[in-house]
């Protein structure tokens, strides 16, 4: 752990410096050697087993038993004897005695990842594919916005992604491959000079996208109503009857037994804790982890709904190519910041949402949190030594505060130094 903190600080020192480089031109770095290294980097970890979490076991087993035609919501792995090819994974899956948690197109993935027979490094090729798709995705849109290339090592050589997609085997990147790829093709629409209102089927392929990007996890559906904004009036029906259609596609094969899903959502909903510290304060003043589940939401939908608006508003400024774009980028960074602070589980694969982002309106407060949320891993010393999960609220709060002064400071020196606004955070 001391090692990782160590190592990991460095890189989020080092993005910081590309970034006040890059800012004044300098330097240079192509986009092949950007995705170059960022795939040497996953390399390093394709073939070591995880050991910051264990949930590709979960994933394994769910595609597994949907590759021998049975329904992964039907029961939960406890009740489950498990078939030989299956047996290695059944052991080291958390939580057996709940159903899965993962959505259909998540189901979808473990699936084709199991078609290899690899097991665990198989899926993770798999993903790990996704992530360097995401990558190109990335480069993609921030040509669309007239942004310079290089930004993309921000997310590319950031060691969130590297660690939690290529190490640990998160699902987490494929949803937001997904999500990325619909994005970029709304953006080519509306540079398209010879269709103002852009192609129907152009913006229902996205919504199909969304869609799965939804159903892999579910944080992309609190992105929808930003997004939205970016799609012409004339669109939308064509880009909301796809989003139904693919929706109901990857749905309809896993009832009735999808149902079960609700009730381990339930639990995690009403139960689930780690490392919130809004949550924790909130908790302790008012006496109730309930009511502090309320507020947290409620200021959650406070929050979206302000950036909503405040989207809105100034989407209908057009000062320049590519203002559009990055105004909902913007957005789409405030509203994954707001959900990781206020949310009562911040497991640190959760920042994938935000790091995502980092390369079209990066600040202090995004890459000290990217980093910052490692720190919840220290739960793990008194864990494997002691087989104590016991969190140390001093982490908790350093997560918090760190981003915190990381904003405020950087608000302070901007205005000091007579800079603009340039991202949410700076």
């Amino acid at each position: 752990m001391p090692l990782l903190t160590a190592v990991t600080a460095l890189v989020a020192v080092m993005s910081a410096l590309f970034l006040y480089l890059g800012e004044r031109g300098a330097p240079r770095i192509s986009p092949g050697v950007i995705l170059g290294v960022a795939l040497v980097l996953r390399i390093f970890f394709l073939f070591a087993p995880p050991q910051l979490s264990d949930d590709i076991y979960r994933y394994v087993w769910d595609g597994g038993r949907t590759m021998l035609g049975e329904n992964p919501y039907a029961s939960a792995p406890a009740a489950v004897h498990p078939p030989p090819g299956l047996a290695y994974v059944h052991s080291r899956i958390n939580h057996p005695a709940y159903v899965t948690i993962y959505p259909p197109a998540a189901q979808a993935i473990f699936a084709l990842g199991a078609l290899p027979g690899l097991g665990v490094t198989g899926l993770k090729v798999l993903l790990i594919l996704f992530d360097m798709g995401l990558c190109v995705l990335i480069m993609r849109a921030l040509g669309r916005l007239g942004m310079p290339l290089q930004s993309c090592a921000l997310y590319a050589w950031n060691p969130l992604p590297v660690l939690e997609i290529a190490g640990s085997g998160h699902v987490d990147g494929a949803g937001l491959t997904m999500f990325m790829g619909a994005v970029c093709m709304i953006l080519a629409e509306r540079g398209n000079l010879s269709s103002p209102d852009g192609r129907r089927w152009v913006y229902g392929l996205s919504g199909a996208l969304t869609a799965c990007a939804a159903l892999v996890k579910l944080f992309p559906i609190a992105l929808l109503p930003v997004l939205t904004l970016l799609i012409p009036a004339r669109r939308r029906p064509s880009y909301i009857l796809a989003f139904a259609a693919a929706s109901a596609a990857l749905i309809l094969p896993f009832l009735p037994h999808l149902v079960n899903m609700a009730d381990t959502l339930g639990v995690y909903s009403r139960h689930w804790e780690f490392a919130g510290f809004a949550f924790n304060v909130l908790r302790k003043l008012t006496g109730s982890g309930g009511i502090a589940r309320m507020l947290l939401f409620s200021g959650f939908l406070t929050a979206a709904a302000w950036i909503f608006f405040r989207t809105a508003r100034l989407l209908k400024m057009k000062p320049c190519p590519g203002f559009e774009g990055r105004v909902v980028m913007e957005a789409f960074y405030a509203t994954s910041m707001a959900m990781l602070l206020l949310t009562p589980t911040l497991q640190p694969w959760y920042a994938l949402s935000l790091a995502v982002f980092l390369p079209f309106c990066a600040g202090p407060a995004g890459i000290v949190f990217c980093w910052a949320v490692f720190l919840t891993y220290q739960v793990q010393i008194p864990y494997f030594i002691l087989g104590q999960w016991t969190e140390d609220p001093r982490v908790t709060a350093a997560i918090f505060f760190a981003t915190a002064v990381a904003y405020l400071s950087s608000r302070f020196f901007a205005r000091r130094s007579g800079a603009g606004i340039a991202a949410p955070d700076q």
